[in-house]
């Protein structure tokens, strides 16, 4: 009488394995890095005032300067590369290294050496997974055409959840299983259920978590509805209303092999409702002491056609 647990076949379990190996790999590699420019401030070098990732392109050769004993604030800012050579004069203020050790510089070389490690571990589990990924290259590339889901996204989110949908009934029991539609309710100001649903995958709901900040420079539906929903409540609970859409859209694209990704646009939430936009706009500008009085436009001339207010 009780339903069977989704266990995914043996393919899916080894790919998931390896992607969320990679996961806790970036994670660690990102904590490394955040160390790192706790020593830099520790030696009272503000490299990261200046440029945004210390770790990458111009700041990371600096890095390996300062490493291997260069402590000449000039010629540590004339390793700046591109458009970061409008900042030399403020990077060279930054690189005063009237505080900044051989101590300190022998531990930046080690954390430089131990981030090097990691980014080598996370290349070479990038070849394992792509190997892996290749017998749901079509199911990836399906994926792909949503705005905000990347090829890597895509495969975190098959290992999450697998490719075979019909272990789920509906969308929304994929949704349920995901842990991304939480009930939780109130009465007389105490809170019911807190947690009610779980906490669920925290690698599939970090990977749907990506697909939708992605999405917000695509000008797709799920960024306009997390841009909507982001007005009247917080970040993260908005994040997870977003991720239900994302993940409804995934169930119809893994579920039907013939199915394409249709997006329906930026101002989709608009056009499904436009009494009740005009009137919201309406409202608004009353509020603030507005007379408003709108005029339609005929769309087969052009002419303004006098409308209620």
């Amino acid at each position: 009488m009780v339903r069977a647990g989704f266990v995914p076949p043996e393919e899916i379990r080894v790919l998931r394995a390896h992607t969320r190996y990679r996961r806790r790999l970036i994670q660690a590699r990102t904590a490394q890095e955040n160390r790192t420019g706790k020593l830099l401030e520790e030696g009272h070098l503000r490299l990261s005032s200046v440029i945004s990732s210390v770790h990458r392109g111009s700041g990371r050769a600096m890095l390996d300067a300062l490493a291997a004993g260069e402590r000449d604030p000039k010629v540590l800012a004339q390793l700046a590369r591109g458009r970061m050579r409008v900042k030399i004069a403020r990077i060279e203020e930054a690189l005063d290294c009237s505080f900044f050790t051989p101590a300190l510089a022998g531990l930046l070389a080690r954390m430089l050496a131990m981030a090097d490690q990691m980014t080598a571990q996370i290349e070479d589990l990038d070849a394992e997974i792509a190997r892996l990924c290749a017998p749901f290259e079509a199911e990836i590339a399906r994926l792909d055409e949503a705005g905000g889901i990347a090829r890597r996204t895509a495969g975190d989110v098959i290992a999450g959840t697998g490719v075979n949908m019909g272990v789920f009934a509906t969308s929304a029991h994929l949704v349920s299983w995901a842990k991304h539609c939480p009930q939780i309710k109130e009465s007389a100001g105490r809170r019911k259920g807190r947690h009610a649903t779980g906490d669920g995958n925290a690698c599939l709901s970090a990977a749907i978590s990506e697909a939708v900040i992605g999405s917000l420079r695509t000008g797709s539906f799920a960024a306009a509805r997390y841009k909507r929903l982001i007005r009247r409540m917080p970040k993260k609970k908005a994040l997870v209303a977003a991720g239900n859409s994302m993940l409804t859209i995934i169930w119809h694209l893994l579920a039907d092999p013939d199915a394409t990704y249709h997006d329906l646009g930026a101002d989709s939430c608009e056009l499904r409702d436009p009494a009740r936009q005009k009137r919201n706009y309406i409202r608004g500008l009353q509020r603030l002491g507005y007379h408003v009085t709108i005029d339609a436009i005929n769309p087969a001339t052009g002419e303004l056609t006098p409308a209620v207010a």
